[in-house]
């Protein structure tokens, strides 16, 4: 009698040590999707320049990805903006960047190195268009422009872009009719204080530090950029699609808008990277970027505009496999 008993409990104990094991490897499955192996290496992130967003955000984001890659080398470079950001990672020269949408258009539609290889791995923020001036200028709008001493971005940036079409809609040669001054976020607000610029361009996510504390030191306005000249702007097509119109609310700068919303261009941000990237490293990645919204955003306002029901569309960039493997395991 007591051996059967014995037999019985030993019966028990091993089906209850095979349930365990099935919940356990039920666990481990869902943590690590598809059997496949922690990402190792290293990786480089093309930011931007110092006190812009996108720099700002990838020291943040660097941390997080540094907790969820342990085994990753992470190094983020500083650049002039979206456009030496997508050369670089079309080139080989980084791995995953960002860059807005316009920009990667230009370089998909120009055929430029590498444009075949790009893919997009989150839809992020939008960038808006700031046209800054002295509160006590004479100009009102981008017309106003002519004669001025303008700052538009440095080279490889995305406000360079836009800056040159904006012009260009407002019937202006962005060459010839402006004093056009090749300078970053870094140094602009320093040139407009000190009376070497007139107006600079920036496109960044709302508020940009750079421009609050401007704003805190000095009398600033903000130019609006009205319904019309976005319509002039959006008629030369091809990557001009991607410009919508936007309102930068009474809040971004207080100081600067004085309660006053200011109409203005928006265009999104995509995080990219190349097909040639990993998909394990870049599912990693793009788990990591949604999941450190929250706490990003709390430093960087612009990261709680993550939003993932609209992540997936990374127009004009089709969506990396790593990434579109994420969105499917999270998808209801």
């Amino acid at each position: 009698m007591l051996q059967a008993l014995s037999r019985i409990g030993g019966r028990r104990v091993l089906q209850a040590c095979a349930a365990v094991a099935v919940v356990l490897g039920l666990l481990l499955w869902w943590l690590l999707p598809l059997g496949q192996p922690a990402p190792t290496g290293t990786l480089t992130f093309s930011t931007g320049v110092r006190s812009g967003v996108y720099q700002r955000y990838g020291e943040r984001l660097k941390g997080d990805l540094a907790r969820d890659l342990p085994e990753v080398s992470i190094r983020l470079r500083t650049s002039e903006g979206s456009q030496q950001n997508i050369e670089r990672v079309a080139t080989g020269k980084a791995d995953f960047t960002i860059a807005t949408a316009d920009a990667l258009a230009t370089y998909l539609n120009d055929g430029k190195p590498g444009a075949d290889r790009l893919r997009g791995c989150v839809r992020l923020y939008d960038d808006y268009i700031q046209l800054v001036v002295a509160r006590g200028s004479d100009v009102r709008k981008v017309s106003d422009l002519r004669g001025k001493r303008v700052g538009v971005g440095q080279r490889g940036s995305g406000v360079r872009l836009v800056a040159e079409r904006l012009m260009a809609a407002a019937g202006l040669d962005p060459a010839h009719d402006v004093t056009p001054v090749s300078a970053g976020i870094d140094t602009m607000p320093e040139q407009l204080e000190n009376d070497r610029l007139d107006a600079f361009f920036w496109s960044g996510g709302l508020p940009t530090s750079a421009v609050q504390e401007l704003s805190d030191r000095f009398a600033i306005r903000l130019v609006p950029l009205e319904a019309p000249l976005i319509k002039q702007l959006q008629a030369a097509g091809g990557s001009a699609r991607y410009y919508r119109s936007a309102t930068m609310p009474a809040d971004a700068y207080r100081n600067a808008q004085q309660d006053q919303a200011v109409p203005t261009v928006a265009v999104a941000n995509v995080l990219v990277t190349t097909e040639r990237s990993d998909a394990a490293m870049t599912e990693a990645f793009t788990r990591t970027v949604i999941d450190s919204r929250d706490r990003i955003g709390r430093e960087v306002h612009a990261a709680q505009l993550v939003d993932l029901r609209t992540a997936i569309y990374t127009d004009p960039l089709p969506l990396h496999e790593g990434a579109s493997r994420y969105y499917r395991s999270v998808k209801p």
